[in-house]
């Protein structure tokens, strides 16, 4: 239930439904400054986004930091009418890399609107998210009497390399970073509210052997038969059952026929169970050689129920016995999520439902993103944004309206969250 009287609340969305164009123009505006990641440098992009936000939200308190490595991070703050709480609205600045080799139609970087599609290097992942959460932001500042608190914006520089200098940067020196609720509008769709999403190990396999001519492979060990034996132990890991608890497998049950529509047949399955992608693998000099090494990089995906001690646990009982076998953990991040019928989640979820007129899914997300950094530090915190088209790829694009839709969302949500009492 709103606090907010209903002739404000009709006010501040009628003047949300005018904002099409401004959430348009400021996406358009941070595509046209590249932000690839690799190499990483969001100086520009930061800058850029910055001056928008002077322009739209003229009394907002702006700051940029640097946080090495090419980082650079922007936080806006815009108080409210009096004490209260403090929503983060969170996106990142980086993107993956240009590729202007691959077959665009269109200028990576010219943010291209044609047939109700808005194209270009991040539309997807995450400027049209980004841009849509700064219209959000003007909009509250207008508003500012309805509600209490502050509401944040914070721009990470660094997420596609896991958000060591961005979002966690930002949570670790920026105090006002840190706040009770958080909305990210990274890719997804705004049918789904996603509360929550799987945690994952990347680890590196090597293995050894004895080298010897392939012809005469009774005088060698072939490291690669080891590594694959390694790769097919790993493989069983996609087995193991995990028991979630009860409100995260409801809230996946009731979801799934919604989700789906918009992730893929199978994403439920992809959600409840270990994962395991052999992505990277390498080994020997020439074909008539026993190699004498051999790796593999592997992306293993933890559902909720699991830890990722207990899944190393098990990565070291199934490759026991299988020699010239070592590993090593390059990432480890564990499962995390918010109640399904926490504040945050209430909020955007009634939100999305005013908005679009019918009820969204609610649901894990399959994917990582910088809400689990949120989370590690104890935010309540949901991921609601448009749907990705081609996302790192040729004519990679983001629909208008579904931006528009994100900018409205977000706002509203946050607007109904802190005018909540506390």
């Amino acid at each position: 239930m709103s606090h907010v009287a209903q002739a404000a609340r009709i006010a501040f969305l009628a003047d949300a439904a005018r904002r099409r164009d401004q959430v348009v123009a400021n996406a358009r505006a941070l595509i046209a400054v590249a932000s690839p990641n690799p190499p990483l440098a969001t100086g520009a992009v930061a800058a850029t986004a910055a001056d928008l936000l002077r322009s739209q939200v003229p009394d907002a308190e702006i700051t940029l930091h640097e946080a090495g490595d090419g980082v650079v991070n922007l936080v806006a703050r815009v108080m409210g009418s009096g004490p209260g709480r403090r929503i983060v609205l969170n996106g990142h600045l980086d993107t993956y890399p240009v590729n202007e080799d691959l077959p665009w139609t269109v200028d990576p970087l010219g943010g291209t609107v044609r047939d109700g599609r808005l194209y270009g290097r991040g539309a997807a992942d995450m400027k049209g998210g980004i841009a849509a959460t700064m219209t959000a932001l003007a909009l509250l500042a207008e508003h500012r009497s309805l509600w209490r608190g502050e509401a944040v914006l914070a721009l990470a520089g660094d997420e596609e390399s896991m958000g060591e200098r961005g979002t966690k940067w930002l949570i670790d020196h920026v105090p006002h970073v840190t706040g009770d609720a958080v909305i990210i509008g990274d890719a997804g769709s705004p049918m789904v509210v996603r509360f929550g999403e799987k945690g994952f190990l990347w680890i590196e396999l090597a293995a050894s052997g004895t080298p010897a001519h392939g012809a005469h492979v009774h005088l060698g060990v072939n490291a690669i038969d080891r590594l694959r034996a390694a790769l097919d132990a790993l493989a069983g890991l996609r087995d193991i059952a995990v028991p979630a608890p009860d409100e995260v497998m409801q809230a996946m049950a009731a979801a799934r026929e919604v989700s789906e529509r918009f992730s893929g047949a199978g994403e439920a399955a992809t959600l409840a169970q270990v994962t395991v992608n052999i992505g990277q693998i390498a080994g020997g000099t020439s074909m008539n050689l026993i190699p004498a090494a051999a790796r593999a990089g592997v992306d293993i995906r933890i559902p909720i129920g699991l830890s990722a001690a207990d899944l190393e646990a098990r990565i070291a009982a199934a490759l026991t016995g299988i020699a010239g076998i070592s590993w090593r953990v390059l990432r480890r991040y564990e499962a995390s999520y918010t109640p399904p019928d926490a504040p945050i989640v209430r909020a955007v979820t009634a939100a999305a439902a005013d908005i679009l007129g019918r009820a969204p899914a609610v649901n894990m997300r399959v994917g990582g993103s910088d809400s689990r950094l949120f989370r590690l530090a104890g935010m309540p915190t949901v991921v609601y944004g448009p749907t990705p088209w081609n996302m790192g790829g040729a004519d990679e694009y983001a629909l208008v309206d579904e931006l528009h839709t994100v900018a409205m969302v977000h706002a509203l949500a946050a607007l109904d969250f802190l005018a909540r009492p506390e």
